[in-house]
């Protein structure tokens, strides 16, 4: 059976949302490296969050690779929101948890 076109639609969307996460994580460093510092994470790990957003970028556009792009957005949005909670910046765990639910469902059509 093939996918809707509005899964493909939002998968592509998501996509593009991911090649911005890329981008901010690893080129805007003065924006984000403090942010990371006060989460608690290591001065480079801003090219390891910019490195993750780039591969779900590449595989969710593709129906054959977009279960792993979708498992691993769900991971990368879980662990954003779990950071942004345990240090008490709830109004920031909004927008992944957005993320999280749009991936969820793009996952729900693939079983």
């Amino acid at each position: 059976m093939s996918a809707l076109p509005w899964i493909e639609i939002l998968s592509w969307a998501l996509a593009a949302f991911f090649v911005l996460g890329f981008f901010i994580n690893t080129f805007a460093v003065k924006k984000v490296g403090p942010e990371y510092r006060r989460w608690g994470y290591p001065d480079w790990f801003h090219f390891v969050s910019g490195g993750l957003d780039l591969i779900v970028a590449l595989l969710l556009p593709a129906a054959s690779t977009r279960p792993y792009g979708v498992a691993l957005g769900c991971s990368i949005m879980l662990a954003a929101i779990a950071t942004v909670v345990f240090h008490r910046e709830y109004r920031r765990a909004l927008p992944p948890s957005i993320v999280f639910t749009l991936l969820a469902i793009v996952g729900r059509t693939l079983l």
